[in-house]
């Protein structure tokens, strides 16, 4: 009798036991099925800049949308490194995504360094018509070699040039200064053929790089000018325009890949209301940038046409070299684009 119970007491047991362990596994089934995930968005530009406040805003639509299950982190100022960084980050995973202007990027993706060709375009809406077209969407798949899902194009904005040595009114002006440049062949071979004395350095360490004499002037959005606080140590800005910068917005594959086909869909909603809102937004910027520098007592100097045509001229070279190295066809189509928009 006694072992009749001892028996009958183990299965109770055992049948205690199994109840507890299927519940458990039931649980963790569950939590596995509603894990939040975690998406960290890293930029160079400081919290102040336009690219940034639009990393804020698709933060925003995502986590109210996703209904908390993927949570963003932004992380300015550099944080997570240089735009080089953090294009590596993205690549490998450990960063979820970013917005990088096109001059970067070209290193991973050598066609992007079409975007950068100087004076290709000349107003904003038309960059937006191409870069939303057909043109620029090809391109953004080319980055899918590189691990990263590229989702569209925010804005950067025309670049300007800044110095402490002289105001530039002329390309004679822009003989021999030292000018720090993007980690970009092209725009180092563009300077090249202005005169200047370019030299590559990360965004990160511009401001130290102006202050110790390293380089004399740089070239940026008004945007940067302004909240990196380049007036301190910078006295002549001109409008040149030189460049107008696109800025890829791209998701790490690896993180995309973790996405369900909703949440997928839900990232590129939001990154479109974000595009839209960082554009306005940076235009904005750059008026009120310009009026910033002239009350910091910098001086700002406006280009007659026939002096920009003149800079046109002097870059020449740059565009047959990059044609040959990019793809003549493709540049060829690029501006026959731009051309019809523009008329």
């Amino acid at each position: 009798m006694k072992k009749k119970v001892n028996v009958l007491f183990s299965l109770l047991v055992i049948l205690v036991l199994s109840a507890c362990g299927g519940e458990t596994a039931s649980q963790t089934d569950e939590e596995s099925s509603g894990e939040q995930k975690t998406m960290k968005l890293a930029v160079a530009t400081s919290e102040d800049r336009s690219l940034t406040k639009g990393l804020y805003k698709f933060a925003e639509i995502i986590e109210e949308e996703s209904g908390g299950s993927i949570q963003v982190e932004v992380y300015p100022n550099g944080q997570l490194g240089g735009d080089r960084e953090v294009l590596e980050g993205v690549q490998l995973g450990s960063i979820e995504g970013t917005t990088v202007s096109t001059g970067p990027v070209a290193q991973f993706s050598p066609r992007f360094n079409v975007f950068d060709l100087p004076f290709l375009f000349p107003y904003n809406d038309i960059a937006y018509e191409v870069l939303d077209g057909p043109i620029g969407q090809e391109l953004l798949t080319d980055l899918e070699e590189q691990g990263i899902i590229a989702i569209n194009y925010w804005e950067n904005g025309f670049r300007h040039l800044t110095n402490n040595v002289r105001e530039v009114t002329t390309v004679e002006d822009i003989r021999g200064l030292r000018i720090r440049t993007l980690e970009n062949d092209l725009h180092m071979d563009m300077w090249r053929e202005l005169g200047a004395n370019p030299t590559p350095i990360a965004y990160t360490e511009l401001f130290t790089s102006l202050q110790q004499g390293v380089v004399e002037g740089q070239e940026n959005p008004v945007g940067n000018v302004t909240t990196m606080n380049f007036f301190e140590i910078q006295d002549y800005i001109t409008k040149t325009g030189h460049i107008y910068n696109a800025s890829v917005f791209m998701i790490s594959e690896v993180f995309w890949n973790s996405l369900t086909e909703e949440e997928q869909e839900l990232i590129v909603r939001a990154a479109e209301e974000a595009k839209i809102y960082q554009r306005q937004l940076n235009q904005e910027e750059d008026l009120e940038a310009f009026e910033q520098l002239k009350a910091e007592g910098m001086t700002v100097t406006e280009l007659s046409e026939e002096e920009i045509q003149k800079f046109v001229d002097q870059v020449q070279p740059v565009y047959e070299k990059y044609s040959n190295l990019i793809d003549k066809e493709f540049v060829k189509q690029l501006l026959e684009t731009i051309e019809e928009a523009s008329q």
